[in-house]
C-alpha cells in the first residue's frame, strides 16, 4: 500500500549526493479544501507545497521555509510555508478565468520566485530569482544555481488527490564526484521518472527502480501535515492594520469585527471590548 502524507530522505553515498521524496494526499486535501481553487492553480499550488517541503530538508537549523511568488498575471499570489518539522501550510489569490493548460508564465506573468529561511535563532534570509524558465521545478532548480551554486534537479507534480516530488543535490562542499559523470548519470536516471510513476508507486519501488545499482542509503519515513499557525492574538494584527478609526466605525453597524483564516478557515470573531483593549482605549461603556 502506498502510504500518504510522508516525507523522506536517501543518500546516494558513493557520489555524496543527497535526495529526498515527498508524497502528499490527505494534508493536501486538507491545505487546499477551503478554497475552490481552478485546476491548472491547485496543480501549481500542490507542485510549489511539495517544493517547500522538500527544501525543509536541507535545512540544518529548526525554523520555517517559504515559496513566494506575486505576479502581474491573473495568479497574483502564490505562496507554500513548511517547517523542518514538515508542517506546512499553503495559499493562492487569483482573479479572471484561468484555463486548465495555463503554464506558470500565463498564470503569473512578469514575477519573481522568494525563497525566505526563517530559523527560530538567528537572520532572517531571503534569495529572490526571476521566474524566468517555464517550470516551477526549473525555477528553483535555477534559484540553487545562482544562490547557492549546489546542482539541484527537481521533479514536481500534483493532481487533485495529491502532490509528489523528488529532489537531488550535490552535497555542498561536495569532493567525492570530481568531474560531473556521476552527478549527470544520476540526473539521467532521475529524467526517466514520470509524475504518474511518482505518483502511483511507494518510495521504495521508486528508488529501486532509478538507484538499484548505487549504493543507496535510505532514511526513515516521517509524517508531513497540514497545521495553520493563525491564532486570535496573530489575527488581531489584521485589525489593528485597519487603525483605530476603521476599526471603530464598523462597530458603529456591527457587533463585532469578523476574520476568516486564508490559510485553514478558521472563524474569529472581536467584539468591542477586544478591539478597544488592542488599541489601548480602555474597556468599552
Amino acid at each position: 500500500m502506498i502510504k500518504g502524507d510522508v516525507f523522506q530522505r536517501f543518500m546516494l553515498d558513493e557520489l555524496d549526493i543527497r535526495g529526498e521524496l515527498v508524497r502528499l494526499s490527505s494534508s493536501y486535501m486538507d491545505a487546499t479544501k477551503t478554497r475552490n481553487y481552478p485546476p491548472a492553480i491547485k496543480n501549481l499550488l500542490g507542485q510549489t507545497i511539495a517544493a517547500s517541503i522538500l527544501l525543509t530538508g536541507t535545512l540544518k537549523f529548526s525554523g520555517r521555509l517559504s515559496i513566494h511568488a506575486r505576479g502581474e498575471g491573473p495568479l497574483q499570489l502564490l505562496m507554500a510555508e513548511a517547517t523542518d518539522q514538515r508542517k506546512f501550510r499553503a495559499i493562492a489569490n487569483w482573479s479572471n478565468t484561468i484555463e486548465e493548460d495555463a503554464s506558470l508564465g500565463d498564470m503569473l506573468g512578469s514575477a519573481q520566485l522568494a525563497i525566505t529561511i526563517d530559523p527560530e535563532q538567528g537572520a532572517r534570509y531571503q534569495g529572490i530569482v526571476p521566474l524566468e524558465r517555464e517550470t516551477l521545478s526549473d525555477c528553483i532548480a535555477h534559484y540553487f544555481e545562482l544562490s547557492e551554486q549546489l546542482d539541484t534537479f527537481l521533479l514536481l507534480g500534483a493532481d487533485e488527490d495529491g502532490a509528489y516530488g523528488l529532489l537531488l543535490q550535490k552535497m555542498p562542499g561536495n569532493e567525492k564526484v570530481t568531474d560531473q559523470d556521476g552527478w549527470n548519470r544520476i540526473i539521467q536516471l532521475a529524467k526517466t521518472l514520470t509524475i504518474d510513476e511518482l505518483a502511483s508507486n511507494d518510495n521504495e519501488t521508486i528508488l529501486f527502480r532509478l538507484f538499484h545499482e548505487e549504493k543507496l542509503l535510505p532514511y526513515e519515513l516521517e509524517p508531513v501535515k497540514f497545521e495553520c499557525s493563525c491564532s486570535k492574538e496573530r489575527t488581531s494584527a489584521s485589525i489593528a492594520t485597519l487603525g483605530k478609526d476603521e476599526a471603530l466605525e464598523i462597530l458603529e453597524s456591527e457587533a463585532s469585527i469578523s476574520v476568516d483564516c486564508q490559510f485553514c478557515g478558521e472563524h474569529y470573531e472581536f467584539d468591542r471590548n477586544e478591539v478597544n483593549q488592542l488599541f489601548n482605549l480602555g474597556a468599552a461603556h
